[in-house]
């Protein structure tokens, strides 16, 4: 029938294109360093952490940035300690950072917290109550002295760890013109299991061969939800922080890129993630993930494609290839398929064939994401720090890792999904980027 055919002609050829086109970007990257950029004078910046009940790590992350190669006086640490039942807020005051305490079961969300710290920080004032106060007994004056300072703002997770030249590198690309920037995205744990090498695979891939390769392109790079920056005229220009979907990095980005603004990359600033490391946790996080992309590109989409075919923007059609719900056009295809078998328009044998095509398209599609995982592998064995024997399970694991995105973004479609935090912590009760290299240094000699 026609309509099918048209579903599986669409399937096929954005399918392909959008394979073709991250194919290209591997190869490119592969062969391609990262940028180098010139050293600057410092500008003075806020780090903005959002916490829940963090007091296994923050303290690390605080450590770290306070241990930065950057000049003393040009970085400020604020916290918002969101509806923490722990002492998260403490740890965070007694280092030095400048906290706000927020609580609101009903807004539940990072991106809530972080409208709430901006707010409050353009308008000098805390609290529900709006008293005259800041953070640490700041006055009104003192908040809004600090803010209107500030060129712009970096984005951590609270178990995040910056390698000490991480705000160095970041000045760099902001310095030459970029008003947002990305970073690369390494991992404390990659050696777990299959499930936290998986997902530690896919961001290094992400940063060294995907993002480094739209730098070279001229295209906007990605922001993958934490170790990033942008500059204070985007958040006067939003009127705070309005992004509060599941994914509110990916609604950032493309809200920014609809604005002319372009996302540049910073290869040389390294910054290390923990992953989750039992499949419970990282279903649950992929799950919000899968969400929040139907909900950005439900949202966003027909402007991304109308720029990318009608202006010709290039970073807005390769914006729409990462997000296009591939998952749910199948979906709709397969419903379709069945209606009409019921109908008796068409042989329930013809549609369990096409089933069947997508069957071996997944497997091939295997295969391909080893070859994907072997050259991340190749390219990045040093930063990742394992073992050959690790590095060999790791590329083996990753099109499992991979693949069960298909049922994630399946059940995606139907559930309602909320905001929920994930444990961090994980044995690391102390911890620096100096000596997480080490160990990891030492670990690949030991072996």
């Amino acid at each position: 029938m026609g309509l099918l055919s048209l579903f599986d002609y669409a399937i096929i050829a954005v399918g392909a294109v959008g394979f073709a086109y991250q194919a290209f970007c591997l190869l490119v990257g592969l062969l391609a360093k990262p940028y180098r950029f010139p050293e600057v004078p410092p500008k003075k910046y806020a780090v903005i952490i959002s916490a829940r009940n963090e007091k296994a790590v923050i303290g690390n992350l605080i450590d770290s940035i306070n241990n930065q190669d950057y000049p003393k006086g040009y970085i400020d640490i604020w916290v918002v300690a969101d509806n923490c039942t722990d002492n998260t807020a403490d740890i965070c005051r007694n280092k030095g950072a400048f906290v706000v305490e927020r609580f609101n079961k009903n807004e539940i969300g990072k991106g809530y917290a972080l409208s709430y710290l901006f707010e409050n920080m353009r308008s000098g004032t805390f609290g529900e109550s709006k008293i005259q106060t800041g953070p640490n007994g700041m006055s009104k004056q003192d908040v809004l002295r600090h803010y209107n300072q500030y060129e712009g703002f970096f984005i951590f997770d609270a178990d995040n760890i910056l390698e000490s030249n991480y705000i160095t590198e970041m000045n760099k690309v902001f310095s030459a013109g970029y008003k947002i920037v990305t970073s690369y995205r390494n991992s404390k744990n990659a050696t777990t299991n299959w499930v936290s090498s998986g997902s530690a695979l896919w961001f290094v891939k992400e940063s060294r061969l995907l993002n480094n390769s739209r730098m070279l392109f001229g295209a906007s790079c990605h922001v993958g939800g934490t170790g990033f920056m942008f500059a204070r005229e985007i958040m006067i220009r939003n009127g705070g922080w309005k992004h509060h979907l599941l994914t509110e990095d990916l609604e950032f980005t493309m809200d920014s890129v609809l604005h002319g603004d372009k996302v540049g990359y910073a290869g040389n600033a390294i910054l290390y993630d923990e992953q989750p490391v039992t499949f419970a946790q990282s279903w649950r996080q992929r799950l919000r993930w899968s969400r929040g992309f139907l909900q950005v590109f439900h949202n966003y989409g027909a402007k991304l494609i109308h720029n990318a075919f009608t202006l010709g923007n290039f970073s807005c059609l390769d914006l729409t290839l990462l997000m296009f719900p591939w998952i749910l056009l199948s979906v709709i295809r397969v419903a379709v398929g069945a209606f009409y078998v019921a109908c008796g328009f068409v042989s329930f044998s013809s549609q369990i064939n096409s089933v069947l095509q997508i069957g071996i398209s997944a497997l091939l599609g295997a295969l391909v994401l080893v070859f994907i995982a072997a050259i991340t592998v190749f390219c990045e064995y040093k930063r990742i720090g394992a073992t050959k024997k690790e590095l060999v399970a790791f590329v083996l694991s990753f099109p499992l890792y991979v693949l069960s995105y298909i049922p994630i973004s399946f059940v995606a479609i139907f559930s309602k999904v909320e905001w929920k935090p994930i444990e961090h912590g994980q044995g690391k009760e102390s911890i620096n980027a100096n000596n997480l290299r080490n160990q990891m240094a030492n670990k690949k000699e030991n072996k």
